[in-house]
C-alpha cells in the first residue's frame, strides 16, 4: 500500500435504488433506471424524478423528520449506517478526534417555495424560522456531528456536483495532516424541488422524455438529451490503515488517490476537450502512484447530456489511450448534484469488493462518437484492483479519486 493510502472500513447509502448499501447495490445490478412521475414536480416541464423510498419519520424520529431538510437527513441515516458498518461505537471514541466532512452543492430548497408563497402573499410572519437555518449547506455535517457527538473538523464542501467526491478528497487530507484519526464523509443533496426542476429545465439540462422517465437517464447514448432529477446520500467511514488494524477492522478497500482541478473555461460547461477532467485524472493517478495502464475500471460521472458525454469521453481518451471498462450509475440513481460523488464513491468500492461491475441502464444506441466499453445489459464479472470515480461539476470543478482492493 501507498504511504499515503486510508481505509475505507464503512459505508452508508441512501439512493433510488434502496436505502443502505446491501439495497443500492443489488439495485445497481438490475441495470433499471429508478426514474418515474413525481408526484412534488406535478404540472412542471419535467414532472419526473428518481426519488429514493427513504421516510425520515420512520428512519429518524418525529422531531428529526420535522426539523430537518431532506438532504440532512438522508446524509444522517447514511452516516448511522456507514458508522455501524464500520464497527464504530460514538460513546467511545475520541470525539476531537472524529472529522465530519460532507458536500452539498447549494442550500437545500426543498422548503423555499412555501416560504416564499407566503413572503409573496405578505405574510412574513408565518415563515419558520429554521428556514434558513435548516437549508444551508454545512447542516448536514453539522447534523450528523451533532447525532453522533463528532466534534473535530466539520465542513461543507461546494464543488457543485463534484461536492461529495471533494469532500471525500479533503478528508483523506485532514487524515493525512493527523487532524484527525476518523473521518465521516462523502455527499448528500435532494433535487427534488420545484424551483431546482424549473431552474435546470431553463437550462436545457434535464431529459424531456416524460413519456418514458424509466428510459430517460441515457449517458452516452446516441439518444441522450438530459439529465435525471435524482437525491441521496453516500457516506464512507476513512481511518489511517494504522488506526483501523489497531481496532482490529479489515477495510473494505483503500483510497490511494485523489485529484482535483478547474477547468477555467466557462460557468457551466466544460471544456470541449475534457481538459480539466484529465488534469484531475492525471492527479489522482500521480497521487497514488499509478501509470493509466493499472486502472482496471472507471465508475463515469455520466450525466447523459450531450456535452459533458462527449468531453468527459475525450478526458478518458487523452487520459488512457483505450480507457478501461466504464459504467455510470447515473443512468440507474440520476443525478443528485453534490451527493452524487459520495454515493458513486461508495458504489466504486463496492465493485471492487464484489468484483463485479454494474450495467449502465438504457445505453441502447451507444454513441459511436463515444467508442468506450461500457457495460450495459447486465453485470459484468471482472478481476479489479483499482478503479477510478470521476465527478465534475459547474464552475469546471472536477474530483476524481482512485480506490484499490486491500
Amino acid at each position: 500500500m501507498s504511504d499515503g493510502a486510508v481505509a475505507v472500513t464503512g459505508l452508508g447509502l441512501v439512493t433510488p435504488a434502496g436505502t443502505g448499501a446491501e439495497a443500492t447495490w443489488e439495485g445497481l445490478l438490475t441495470g433499471r433506471c429508478r426514474a418515474a412521475p413525481d408526484p412534488l414536480l406535478t404540472g412542471l416541464p419535467v414532472d419526473f424524478s428518481c426519488r429514493s423510498g427513504f421516510d425520515a419519520l420512520t428512519a429518524l424520529g418525529r422531531r428529526a423528520a420535522a426539523r430537518l431538510d431532506r438532504f440532512s437527513a438522508m446524509a444522517l441515516a447514511a452516516a448511522r449506517e456507514a458508522v455501524a458498518d464500520a464497527g464504530l461505537d460514538p460513546t467511545a471514541w475520541d470525539p476531537l478526534r472524529v472529522a465530519v466532512v460532507i458536500g452539498a452543492s447549494s442550500a437545500c430548497m426543498e422548503h423555499y417555495d412555501r416560504e416564499y408563497a407566503r413572503i409573496l402573499a405578505g405574510r412574513p410572519d408565518r415563515v419558520s424560522p429554521m428556514a434558513i437555518m435548516r437549508s444551508i449547506p454545512n447542516m448536514a455535517a453539522g447534523e450528523v456531528g451533532l447525532d453522533l457527538g463528532a466534534r473535530g473538523p466539520n465542513l461543507a464542501v461546494s464543488t457543485a456536483c463534484a461536492s461529495g467526491a471533494t469532500a471525500i478528497g479533503v478528508a483523506r487530507d485532514l487524515l493525512r495532516a493527523g487532524s484527525c484519526d476518523i473521518a465521516l464523509a462523502g455527499g448528500s443533496e435532494s433535487l427534488r424541488a420545484r424551483g431546482t426542476a424549473v431552474g435546470f429545465h431553463q437550462m436545457r439540462a434535464l431529459s424531456g422524455r416524460r413519456h418514458d422517465p424509466e428510459g430517460a437517464s441515457r449517458p452516452f447514448d446516441t439518444d441522450r438529451d438530459g439529465f435525471v432529477l435524482g437525491e441521496g446520500a453516500g457516506l464512507l467511514v476513512l481511518e489511517r490503515p494504522e488506526h483501523a488494524r489497531a481496532r482490529g477492522v479489515r477495510p473494505r478497500a483503500l483510497l490511494r488517490g485523489y485529484g482535483a482541478s478547474c477547468d477555467a473555461h466557462h460557468t457551466v460547461a466544460p471544456h470541449p476537450e475534457g481538459r480539466g477532467a484529465a488534469d484531475a485524472l492525471r492527479t489522482a493517478l500521480a497521487d497514488a502512484g499509478m501509470a493509466p495502464g493499472d486502472i482496471d475500471h472507471v465508475n463515469a460521472h455520466g450525466t447523459a447530456t450531450h456535452i459533458n458525454d462527449l468531453a468527459e469521453y475525450r478526458a478518458l481518451a487523452s487520459v488512457f489511450g483505450t480507457p478501461p471498462p466504464v459504467t455510470a450509475p447515473k443512468s440507474v440513481l440520476g443525478h443528485s448534484a453534490g451527493g452524487s460523488g459520495g454515493i458513486e464513491a461508495a458504489c466504486a468500492v463496492l465493485t471492487l469488493q464484489h468484483q463485479l461491475i454494474p450495467p449502465t441502464a438504457n445505453l441502447d444506441n451507444p454513441d459511436p462518437e463515444l467508442p468506450l466499453d461500457i457495460v450495459r445489459k447486465t453485470p459484468r464479472r471482472a478481476r479489479l484492483n483499482t478503479v477510478v470515480s470521476n465527478s465534475f461539476g459547474f464552475g469546471g470543478q472536477n474530483a476524481v479519486l482512485a480506490f484499490s482492493t486491500v
